[in-house]
């Protein structure tokens, strides 16, 4: 009886071992990020520490199944990543080009000197639907279209009724410019607050730029930001193009003064802005930017010449308005205002700024001739809507 009993208890212990094993998951995402001509970058999560890789296919109309897959893993200088997050960078890839794929995690259960043991895979299905799909920037395209939202604040509901009413299926990439959190107080409250609903709607198969909003800023997690988006590029702050429009990703930070007893003095943002000017004085050079007919920022807080602005929008104002107006951008679109607003191009801001409110998107269209916008609000009326013609006058 008791070896019997011995035995019994072995065999349930082996069940269970196998059943913890077999319990891993993808459990978020996967999304993509900074997606360009020959690039892009592959981000989601599992609930165990594991190893990660991409498989990657093209469109040929071969089943994912017909030959072994390259395979692009999440590694940091040559070795592979143990992680429950993961991030891919995959380069080489050709313009304006789909790829089929999928990501694959594997539970590393025990890491002991130089022995690993594995566990189970999990992959995003690629048997019984179709495999995930994106398709690479094109410089050259003619004609290009996005829909902007911001200040979301964990409604994620309202990123679905405000991207169906711009039809943003039919847009080449979308862009989240700040707030979509009030704090960023954990890795679950960046998926629950806004990321998963953006997965289940586009975001696993269409390019999405995110601009830090002061509120990401903000809470314990906020450290982190960079690690769930543009993991792979070297700031937040950056450029990318599609087609005729070439766009400034700018972080304006908080809002407040650095020294600001909410800080806690852990904060330089001012120094963050003026690294940021440095940056942009350099965009002169970069032939992917002249090149484009239009110019676009995407910045979260807006100047304004308002004497009752707050110190980051002042920053805005006398920090990046002179050298982006040396740039002679076309369009500066913003958000933090929780409203719509609208300013014409002036003396000192020599560019038109267009203020998305919280419960509006902006959807725009592009050619070399044209950049027409349209900010539509959740009950799908026009708010507001502007053309532009390039000033470089192309």
């Amino acid at each position: 009886m008791i070896r019997l009993k011995s035995m019994m208890l072995a065999m349930l212990l082996a069940v269970a071992t196998q059943v913890a094993i077999a319990q891993i998951k993808i459990v978020h995402g996967p999304y993509l990020q900074n997606v360009k001509e020959n690039e892009t970058t592959i981000v989601w999560l599992a609930d165990k520490p594991s190893t990660g890789w991409v498989e990657l296919a093209p469109n040929d109309g071969s089943h994912f199944y017909s030959e072994a897959r390259c395979k692009y893993f999440d590694t940091s200088n040559g070795v592979k990543n143990t992680s429950t997050l993961h991030a891919v960078k995959i380069t080489g890839l050709k313009p304006n080009t789909d790829y089929r794929y999928r990501v694959c995690s594997q539970e590393v259960v025990k890491h002991e000197g130089a022995f690993v043991e594995y566990g189970r895979v999990s992959a995003t299905d690629v048997y019984g639907k179709k495999p995930l799909m994106f398709r690479t920037s094109d410089y050259g395209k003619k004609e290009m279209s996005f829909v902007m939202v911001n200040d979301i604040h964990g409604r994620k509901d309202m990123i679905t009724k405000l991207l169906t009413k711009t039809n943003y299926k039919d847009k080449d990439l979308v862009i989240f410019n700040g707030d979509m959190v009030s704090q960023f107080e954990s890795e679950e409250h960046i998926f629950t607050g806004f990321m998963d609903e953006a997965v289940n709607l586009f975001a696993a198969e269409k390019p999405m730029y995110y601009a830090r909003g002061n509120h990401e800023t903000r809470g314990e997690f906020a450290t982190s930001f960079q690690k769930y988006f543009s993991p792979k590029e070297p700031h937040l702050y950056f450029t990318f193009r599609q087609g005729p429009v070439c766009f400034i990703v700018l972080d304006t930070g908080e809002d407040k003064p650095d020294s600001d007893i909410e800080y806690s003095g852990i904060t330089d943002y001012d120094g963050y802005r003026t690294e940021q000017v440095e940056w942009m004085k350099q965009l002169h050079k970069d032939e992917n930017f002249k090149g484009a007919a239009f110019k676009v920022v995407i910045a979260h807080m807006p100047p304004s010449t308002s004497p009752d602005i707050w110190h980051g929008q002042k920053e805005v104002l006398e920090k990046f308005v002179p050298i982006l107006n040396e740039l002679k951008v076309d369009l500066m679109l913003c958000g933090h205002l929780h409203r719509n607003v609208y300013e014409e191009k002036g003396q000192l801001i020599q560019f038109p700024v267009l203020v998305n409110s919280n419960n509006s998107a902006v959807e725009v269209h592009a050619t070399d001739a044209k950049l027409d916008v349209k900010v539509v609000d959740v009950d799908g009326r026009v708010v507001n809507q502007k053309s532009y013609a390039p000033r470089n006058g192309k």
